[in-house]
Formats: C-alpha cells, structure tokens, sequence
C-alpha cells in the first residue's frame, strides 16, 4: 500500500472511530488548493497531530490554525456544500508538499461509516 492509500485508511478509520476530524483556516476561511486536474480539494486530517504538522512544516500553511469538526457536521453540513461547490475532499495530506488522496465527498461518507460500521 502507498503512502496516500496508507494516509486514506487511517483517515477512514481513526474518523470512524473518534467521529471527528479536522481542517484548518484563517481569516481567509479553509484552503482548497487548485489541484494538476483542474479540480480543488479542500483538506482533512484525522487527528488533530497531523494537521499540526503541516502547520508547522509546510510553509504554505504556517498561517492557519486547526479547526475541529464533528463528523455528524462534517456529514450533515460540509460534504453537501463541498459537492455542491464541486470540490474534493483531501485525505490526511502529508509531506512536504501536503499531498494525498483527493476524493469525492459522498465516498467519504461512504467509506467513513464502512469503516466505524466494521470496526471491532
């Protein structure tokens, strides 16, 4: 398995599990980087460790602050206005470029709840 479907699974089950996530903003509101296709993705992280990280290691991203998201809010209120809007969903963007899996909001959701659904 690659990093970004590493970096998606553990997204998938540590947000099924802990039922939040997080993103980061400023006063601009959150990123949503235009993307080689054409196409934005707004980014998530499972734990609120790793988007620090990329606060503190990825220069594009010093002036943001985590923000933290229920994922009953992230499913009832973010991923309708993300698909609306067209844009994707980042998957724990990691590295020096804070890069990963960009997916469909629905398949988010989807995936998500597979994942809090199967956990034992």
């Amino acid at each position: 398995m690659g990093q970004s479907a590493s970096q998606a699974a553990a997204f998938y089950k540590e947000v099924g599990k802990n039922k939040k996530l997080w993103t980061c903003k400023d006063e601009g509101g959150v990123p949503a980087p235009l993307k080689s296709d054409g196409r934005r993705a707004m980014p998530f992280w499972s734990s609120l460790s790793r988007v620090q990280k990329i606060i503190k290691t990825v220069p594009a991203y010093k002036v943001f602050e985590p923000l933290e998201l229920s994922w009953e809010s992230f499913v009832k209120d973010w991923a309708p206005g993300l698909k609306k809007d067209g844009l994707l969903v980042g998957l724990n963007w990691s590295g020096a470029n804070a890069t990963g899996y960009d997916i469909e909001p629905d398949d988010v959701v989807s995936n998500t709840n597979h994942y809090a659904n199967t956990a034992t």
